[in-house]
């Protein structure tokens, strides 16, 4: 998969904000020789993505395992009727999983 100046600027961004390498590649799912040559300008800039931007810091697999048990909490609260606990229960989800960690 080739990136788009719009992914190579958001990993610039992400490397610039300091998140490590193999995180930013994992987050592109990408090897890490496809950041290091966004960094080096090969996808058609050097320009960093404001920070607004940007996904939560850290490394995506975790956030992804957390996510995904508050989501089977929402479906088990949708099936027991209960709408408002499943709501809830991706709201927190998506404040853990936008946590820089």
């Amino acid at each position: 998969m080739a990136m788009t100046i719009h992914d190579a600027r958001i990993a610039i961004g992400m490397l610039a904000r300091g998140d490590n390498q193999h995180d930013v590649a994992a987050w592109f799912g990408e090897n890490q020789a496809r950041i290091v040559e966004a960094s080096q300008g090969k996808f058609g800039t050097t320009e960093a993505a404001p920070a607004a931007e940007l996904p939560p810091k850290g490394p995506p697999g975790i956030k992804g395992r957390r996510l995904h048990a508050f989501v089977e909490k929402a479906i088990k609260a949708l099936e027991a009727g209960d709408s408002t606990s499943a709501l809830q229960s991706l709201k927190d989800g998506m404040d853990r999983y936008n946590r820089s960690e």
